[in-house]
């Protein structure tokens, strides 16, 4: 039985995967394209390998790796609110006031040590995003405010606020793009790859997909987080604070995708850049629909959508096909786990319906016994 579970596990999500590689390739047919080759240079960007020829490119394999980093942590991030029974889709606007306070602590207090003034730096971008989630978390609980609703206005309320202050407050003179001075040289993260964006931050997010795993299957406090994801009203009637594990999970999360920001910043942009986000907060919940709730799953899960990021990039640079076209991929993959996701629900309630009804009936037979009824 346990080996028919783990297989299962590994088939759908492999089936969600060829499903949008398939239809992918009908687009690429259907719009003109030589699939063939496409899909060639699609596998050389997100690997590095070619066979004809038998080479393998570095580079490609590092710029992957790099596209990997900060899904890691958006994904995480999202998968840690899914298992609190919360859709945080406000990855974009904490990663992205993550990375504004990130660079500002890092370009501050000159002097320090290099690894004392990066701590700094990614502890800033972590409260920062941190809070962003938790404001979620507060609506929610005193207002009734669903966090989708409130985190998808914070996304534009963070744009625009640190957009604003980029080109105000805290504006490099240097540029007439909104960007923040750069940061001090000491706060740079090593880079792992030369000539690539592959840096230390690849590392640092492994860690952290390491912890959170580990203490939401081990912690008492992620026991809580699961009870409440599993079922809100048996938590609250068995004694569980509630409220406080949605708003402490808001803001993990949060913090989370708040430090996938300073990674940017510390890591690859070295100042903050309106719109520095991009897709990886959105990216996020594909990874983590994809992944579900498993850390090895998260971390196969950005490791397929960061290579094929940069494999059709690739692409188009060697067939002119659209990269965008990669993104049918990721929409099959969140349609199929959002039936998938449905069909359970519907299953579980299903089954709670039928519990209350059992329940119920259980209740009038021991009346009637209670009464001296005659129970035909």
């Amino acid at each position: 039985m346990r080996l028919h579970q783990i297989a299962l596990s590994l088939l759908r999500p492999i089936g969600m995967v060829v499903t949008g590689l398939a239809c992918m390739f009908l687009f690429l047919a259907l719009s003109g394209y030589a699939a063939g080759p496409s899909f060639s240079a699609l596998w050389v960007g997100a690997t590095g390998l070619q066979f004809s020829p038998f080479q393998f490119d570095a580079f490609h394999a590092a710029q992957s790796l790099a596209y990997v980093t900060p899904l890691l942590f958006t994904g995480l991030a999202i998968s840690l609110a899914f298992r609190a029974g919360l859709f945080n889709i406000g990855a974009p606007g904490q990663m992205t006031f993550g990375a504004f306070f990130c660079a500002v602590a890092a370009a501050a207090l000159p002097g320090i040590n290099g690894a004392v003034h990066i701590a700094l730096a990614l502890a800033a971008g972590c409260a920062a995003g941190g809070v962003w989630g938790w404001l979620s978390g507060v609506l929610k609980t005193r207002y009734g405010v669903h966090e989708v609703l409130s985190t998808i206005m914070l996304n534009y309320i963070a744009a625009d606020l640190t957009t604003y202050l980029a080109s105000h407050n805290f504006k490099d003179p240097s540029y007439q793009a909104p960007q923040t001075r750069a940061i001090a040289s000491s706060t740079h993260l090593h880079s792992i790859a030369a000539g690539s964006s592959l840096n230390a931050g690849f590392y640092l997010a492994i860690f952290f997909l390491a912890l959170v795993t580990w203490a939401v299957r081990n912690t008492s406090f992620g026991f809580q987080i699961r009870a409440v994801g599993q079922n809100e009203e048996a938590a609250r009637a068995s004694g569980m604070p509630v409220d406080r594990v949605v708003m402490a999970s808001m803001s993990l999360s949060g913090g989370l995708a708040g430090i996938a920001g300073a990674v940017l910043v510390l890591g690859q942009q070295h100042c903050f850049v309106a719109g520095i986000a991009g897709n990886y907060g959105f990216d996020g919940i594909a990874v983590a629909l994809l992944g579900g709730a498993s850390g090895t799953g998260i971390l196969l899960s950005a490791l397929f959508f960061g290579a094929l990021a940069h494999g059709a990039e690739y692409m188009q640079i060697i067939t002119n096909v659209p990269n965008s076209i990669a993104l049918i991929v990721q929409a099959m993959v969140i349609l199929l786990a959002g039936v998938r996701t449905w069909r359970k629900k519907r299953v579980r309630l299903a089954g709670q319906s039928n519990k209350s009804n059992s329940d119920k009936n259980d209740g009038a037979y021991s009346t009637q016994i209670s009464s001296g009824e005659e129970v035909g």
